[in-house]
C-alpha cells in the first residue's frame, strides 16, 4: 500500500499554491477537496480541459437532428394528415419543440456522461479525508510515488502555506 499526506489548509489562496507548487516538485497529487470552486485550482493541478461541453453540443444537436427528422418523417410521411390546409412539412412548426428535446437530450447526456466518467454511482459512498472539508477547510492529498519522496520537505512546503494539519496514512504500519 503507498503512503499519502494529507494537508488541511484554511484558506483557497494557500490551496492554490501549495498545489500548483506541488505539482511543480514533481509530486503526485492523488486529489484536492474543497467546500466550494476555486478558481485557478485546475490550472494548479494541471489538469485537462473538461470534454463535457462537447458531449453536450454533440448530443444536443443528434437530438434537435432526430427529432426534426422524426416529426417531419411522421407528419409528411408516415401520417399525413391535412389540419386546416396547413402544409404537411412545415419545418417552423418544429422549431419549439425542437428547441425543447435539444436542451433535454443535451441535459440528461451531459449528466449522464458526468456521472460515468467519474464512475459515480447511486449508493457509493463518499470518502472524505477530513470531516470539516464540507464545511471550511481546504484538503490537499499527496501520493508517494517511489523512493525519493521526501517527507520532511512535505511538510515545509505543507509549513510555508500554512498548514493546519498533516497526517500520514498507509506505509509498512498498515501491513
Amino acid at each position: 500500500m503507498s503512503r499519502i499526506f494529507i494537508g488541511t489548509f484554511e484558506h483557497e489562496h494557500d490551496i492554490v499554491g501549495v498545489t500548483r507548487e506541488s505539482r511543480l516538485r514533481g509530486l503526485r497529487i492523488a486529489d484536492v477537496y474543497v467546500p466550494y470552486a476555486v478558481h485557478g485550482l485546475d490550472e494548479a493541478m494541471g489538469l485537462k480541459p473538461s470534454k463535457l461541453p462537447w458531449v453536450c453540443f454533440a448530443l444536443g444537436l443528434f437530438g434537435a437532428t432526430f427529432k426534426v427528422w422524426f416529426e417531419f418523417w411522421t407528419t409528411a410521411s408516415d401520417w399525413p394528415i391535412n389540419v386546416g390546409g396547413k402544409p404537411w412539412n412545415s419545418l417552423p412548426a418544429f422549431v419549439p419543440v425542437t428547441f425543447e428535446v435539444m436542451v433535454l437530450f443535451a441535459g440528461v447526456s451531459t449528466v449522464i456522461a458526468f456521472l460515468a466518467g467519474q464512475r459515480m454511482r447511486p449508493g457509493k459512498v463518499a470518502v472524505m479525508p477530513s470531516n470539516r472539508v464540507t464545511d471550511d477547510h481546504f484538503v490537499l492529498v499527496l501520493e508517494q510515488q517511489d523512493a525519493s519522496f521526501d517527507e520532511v520537505k512535505v511538510r515545509e512546503l505543507f509549513e510555508k502555506y500554512n498548514v493546519i494539519a498533516v497526517e500520514e496514512r498507509g506505509g509498512k504500519e498498515e501491513r
